[in-house]
């Protein structure tokens, strides 16, 4: 009888029957799993071929994403959808930040078909499946206190907190268009980073450059004095020895003015999109 039943009991059915369970990705596995009786040849050949009818979507090799009604249209299902179930086949730990974290504060639009996720080594190609980009930046550690899990329609994800955010942001300038773009950037998030009492360990995570450049981005450029102040304070409970540093590490600092207070040598005009 249970024979009988798997014979006839398709890949397409077995894919539904996970959606009323409230299932949004399987793994290839998974569905070979499912179908004792067939080749897996077979099966890869009936997922392909709902892939095409825009069923579901291979968003990582051997990780499938069903594509619920409203999506179909276009075949992508929204990154942000799936991917703490994408991490966790991937067996990795990670946080979603720059653009993408940024928009959970009302600070940036995000790119819709362009995530960027923070995760630990090895390092991981970038993925373009069905017009869908992940960027991947690769840290030796994830700072569990300063990251936030949010509520999405599917579950949860991991996010960077503001003050990581805003660091990311300067840090990796290039991957969002420039030092210009992180301060438009900064011009929003300000009003959610609160620097006063930030624990130790956020100077231990990122470099001290990074938040110096975040400390005069805020204060000089952008005029949030008393934030960047604060960032000071506990720069200088920290007891960390600034340096003089470039403001846009890859320019020339030859005949550049010196901020005294932020030891940054400006090497680049800022100017914000208002």
């Amino acid at each position: 009888m249970q024979m009988e039943r798997s014979s006839k009991y398709s890949v397409k059915e077995w894919i539904e029957d996970l959606q009323k369970k409230g299932r949004i990705t399987f793994r290839l596995s998974d569905a070979i799993e499912a179908f004792p009786l067939l080749q897996a040849d077979t099966v890869k050949r009936s997922l392909t071929r709902l892939t095409k009818k825009r069923k579901i979507c291979s968003a990582w090799n051997g990780f499938y994403v069903i594509v619920s009604i409203e999506y179909q249209d276009k075949g992508i299902v929204p990154v942000i959808f799936y991917i703490d179930h994408l991490m966790k086949f991937l067996g990795r730990d990670y946080y979603i930040s720059l653009l993408n974290a940024a928009s959970f504060y009302g600070a940036a639009h995000q790119r819709p078909q362009e995530y960027t996720i923070v995760t630990t080594p090895p390092s991981l190609r970038a993925s373009r499946k069905e017009g869908v980009k992940i960027n991947f930046i690769n840290k030796s550690t994830i700072p569990e206190q300063f990251t936030e899990r949010r509520k999405t329609q599917t579950g949860y994800v991991k996010i960077a907190s503001a003050e990581l955010t805003a660091t990311d942001l300067v840090q990796y300038e290039k991957e969002i268009g420039g030092l210009n773009r992180t301060a438009t950037v900064l011009n929003e998030l300000a009003e959610s980073l609160n620097f006063k009492g930030i624990r130790p360990a956020f100077f231990e995570y990122v470099p001290l450059p990074v938040i110096q450049r975040l400390g005069y981005l805020l204060d000089v450029e952008l005029g949030f004095t008393s934030l960047a102040d604060d960032l000071l304070s506990e720069i200088e409970k920290k007891g960390n020895f600034i340096r003089k540093v470039p403001l846009k590490y890859r320019n020339s600092t030859k005949g550049c003015t010196i901020n005294e207070k932020w030891k940054i040598i400006i090497n680049e005009s800022i100017e914000i999109d208002e």
